[in-house]
């Protein structure tokens, strides 16, 4: 495997902790969970505008937590490749009042929001919001990481290359694992993030990656463990599936599954997906393989 400066080799630290900070809640670690996507967009590539009434919402969110997700993320603007940009009065106008509603109903649910922005981020943890998903890493919003270091939530620090409106123009590495893994090491050395614990590290797939560098990513996810922090994956119907299988996102369930598989073998600990029921039985199949392994 290729590295670059001072990156990790591949899967020989594990977790430092099995439980995690997440607001006024605690996220368990002993074993991987689920985290179901609410998209609020309305162009989002996979399941844009069908959360269209607070009834959808909460439906939505109720069979989700029903199938066995621990997280609810939630997002108001599409990061598609080439989506449109969405300015933050728009991105509040969905976000605030879908998050409001759903805390009332689900008050013990841990509910991430996918945002890079942070003064919405702070609005979100001041309304119980206990993790934020950041697509840059601190990259898009200078005042991210100072203001995630002084709250409890948890912090998914995300690699892109460019923007959701150039990432998959041109992307190009000389070692993508390597690189990422100096970028996570890079963001994690700022002093606004310096002695927090609670925080997520997702590689990004499809987020400035070719279909080759996702696959790579995916095979040699394990590296990163050498942080001692969870790690995420969201490869949920995305076109590293679509464009080997020559399918559609509405039918990349199985390729999905697949994949989200081979995360949790690679040492995954939480799968942010549109399927929450078909993840959860991945989880409890590759766990009982594990548990085999130990037990012969």
């Amino acid at each position: 495997m290729e590295h670059a400066g001072g990156s990790p080799d591949k899967g020989t630290v594990f977790l430092e902790t099995q439980t995690m900070q997440c607001g006024t809640r605690h996220l368990d670690l002993s074993g991987p969970v689920v985290m179901g996507i609410l998209n609020l967009s309305p162009d989002s590539f996979y399941d844009g505008g069908k959360l269209k009434t607070k009834d959808d919402l909460l439906s939505q969110a109720s069979k989700m937590l029903e199938d066995g997700a621990v997280i609810l993320d939630i997002g108001a603007v599409s990061t598609r490749p080439g989506a449109k940009p969405v300015n933050s009065d728009e991105e509040k106008s969905r976000l605030l009042p879908a998050l409001d509603l759903l805390i009332k109903e689900f008050p013990e649910t841990i509910f991430s929001i996918d945002t890079y922005r942070a003064e919405i981020a702070l609005e979100c943890c001041d309304m119980g919001a206990g993790i934020i998903n950041d697509i840059s890493g601190g990259q898009f919003d200078e005042a991210m990481h100072e203001m995630i270091g002084k709250q409890n939530a948890a912090y998914v620090l995300m690699h892109i290359q460019g923007t959701p409106q150039t990432m998959q123009l041109n992307p190009a590495y000389t070692a993508v694992i390597g690189e990422i893994a100096d970028f996570f090491a890079e963001q994690l050395a700022k002093p606004e993030l310096a002695g927090k614990k609670n925080i997520i590290l997702d590689p990004g797939f499809g987020f400035g990656k070719t279909v080759s560098d996702n696959f790579h990513l995916l095979n040699f996810m394990d590296a990163y463990l050498a942080f001692g922090l969870p790690l995420l994956a969201g490869v949920s119907r995305k076109s590293m599936i679509n464009k080997i299988l020559n399918t559609a996102p509405g039918r990349a369930l199985n390729g999905t599954t697949v994949l989200n598989t081979i995360a949790l073998m690679r040492g995954t600990s939480i799968l942010r997906v549109h399927d929450v029921k078909e993840a959860v039985e991945a989880i409890k199949l590759v766990t009982a393989l594990n548990q085999s392994e130990r037990n012969n």
